[in-house]
């Protein structure tokens, strides 16, 4: 059986998240480092990867996959991950906390989007900082409508799940101040103890050297 490859980068909060759900199917893969500091992104063979310029790819089952949110849906699909629940109300509700972060937050903290506003003279963790903090607010309010279970929603991991603990990473790399959002923190912290994020963790990602 050929196995799944996954091209990344360490730091990236989209290829965190993949990595998370690969580690809770057990799913072995082999990583294809992507520099985005260094712009390999932008080079003609991850181009012809995804022409977008953006990472993560998963290539797996002969297919070649981009956009995180996407490749998980992919994965819980075929692989029976159980990330989005049965019921309609309840798989809108874990779809509604993921897209917060993944649709909301995410891409105006996307490196390309805050190197362009540093260049019009914002400061790099000013930018980050006010957008995660405004951002994270609504995700806290999302979390603390249902509050129920130790994670976001209920006791199994979701996609909502999947989605949070790369973006509070990113949040204390920015040094954003999380003592307003207790809901999400206990959240991240509970799922910062479970082996598949910790083995996804960029600080295991990170290349040699």
């Amino acid at each position: 059986m050929v196995r799944a490859k996954l091209f990344d980068y360490w730091r990236s909060s989209t290829a965190f998240r993949v990595r998370i759900a690969l580690n809770l199917l057990a799913l072995p893969y082999d990583t294809v480092p992507v520099d985005l500091v260094g712009g390999e992104q932008c080079g003609a063979a991850n181009l012809d990867r995804n022409p977008q310029g953006l990472v993560p790819v998963l290539e797996i089952d002969g297919l070649r996959l981009t956009q995180s949110l996407a490749i998980i849906e992919y994965l819980d699909e075929t692989r029976k991950g159980g990330w989005l629940p049965v019921d309609p109300a309840e798989r809108a509700m874990v779809r509604a906390t993921a897209h917060a972060i993944a649709m909301e937050v995410h891409p105006v903290c996307n490196l390309r989007v805050a190197r362009h506003a540093v260049s019009l003279g914002a400061t790099m963790e000013g930018w980050m900082k006010h957008f995660i903090s405004l951002g994270l607010e609504g995700v806290e309010g999302l979390l603390r409508r249902d509050a129920r279970g130790i994670y976001c929603h209920g006791d199994h991991v979701t996609l909502a799940d999947i989605c949070l603990v790369p973006q509070v990473y990113n949040a204390r790399r920015w040094n954003v101040d999380l003592s307003a959002f207790p809901r999400l923190t206990a959240i991240s912290a509970a799922l910062e103890t479970l082996p598949a994020f910790q083995a996804a963790h960029p600080d295991h990602a990170r290349p040699a050297g």
